[in-house]
């Protein structure tokens, strides 16, 4: 007993709530570090930054030697290629000109930095195989070689190459030569499907015509963050864009 209204529990049960609330407070700050303060999409406002709200800048230290700060106020000032279907907040958007290339909807990226990921000793996390000779395929068939057929059953190409992810030991895409001189071309794995009994490659997401437009790498054997993102946004753009029947709806 502390008095004769308050006792030890009461002292307890006090801190616990003022610790709880705390708690909370910190955890609502701390999920505030990307993503805010939060912009309206018609008109695009940004709500003020409420120092109370956001919490103070932290340095995240990257594996390269890099750093990064975390609110940093950034906003994402591309023009957005599309036209809003309705005035109300959040509604959909009708991609403008190519939808294959809008980067909006379903063909949508982010901004992320154009550098390699790196693995734990500073080495490129993906690579083709031909820059590692320590990966060979032994899981499943090998699909160089193979033909590329895309969403219309046209060959887009020969498969020359397989990347993989060093750190996490899987297939992260094939290389594709389009032949003609086109270059070359990334398929993400989960984009596509072997037919082991006919020996091609199956991308059922955009068609053969498609594969020109699709991004290109900068360095033959590297692949940066962005381009990755920018490239698997194409393909599940396609997914959605590739024709104009996939657009409507799915009975």
């Amino acid at each position: 007993m502390v008095t004769s209204y308050i006792d030890v529990a009461q002292l307890v049960l006090y801190a616990f709530w003022i610790f709880f609330f705390g708690l909370i407070y910190w955890l609502r700050l701390e999920d505030r570090r990307e993503g805010y303060p939060l912009e309206s999409d018609n008109p695009r406002k940004v709500a003020s930054a409420n120092q109370i709200l956001l919490p103070p800048p932290k340095t995240f230290k990257l594996v390269d030697g890099g750093e990064y700060k975390a609110p940093n106020f950034e906003r994402d000032g591309r023009e957005i290629p599309g036209t809003r279907t309705g005035q109300s907040p959040g509604e959909p958007l009708e991609p403008t000109g190519d939808a294959m290339g809008a980067n909006i909807g379903a063909g949508a990226w982010a901004k992320r930095h154009d550098e390699p990921e790196k693995i734990i000793d500073g080495r490129d996390q993906v690579v083709p195989m031909r820059a590692d000779p320590e990966f060979t395929v032994l899981a499943g068939p090998d699909p160089r070689g193979w033909t590329v057929l895309g969403g219309d059953n046209q060959p887009a190409g020969t498969v020359t190459d397989v990347w993989v992810d060093r750190a996490d030991v899987i297939v992260r895409y094939v290389e594709v030569d389009l032949g003609g001189g086109k270059g070359t071309r990334l398929v993400p794995f989960p984009m596509l499907k072997l037919n082991r009994d006919q020996k091609v490659v199956e991308v059922y997401s955009i068609f053969a015509k498609h594969f020109a437009n699709v991004p290109t790498l900068k360095t033959a054997d590297r692949v940066t963050v962005h381009e990755e993102e920018v490239i698997s946004a194409y393909y599940a753009g396609g997914r959605l864009y590739a024709e104009p029947a996939r657009l409507g709806p799915v009975l």
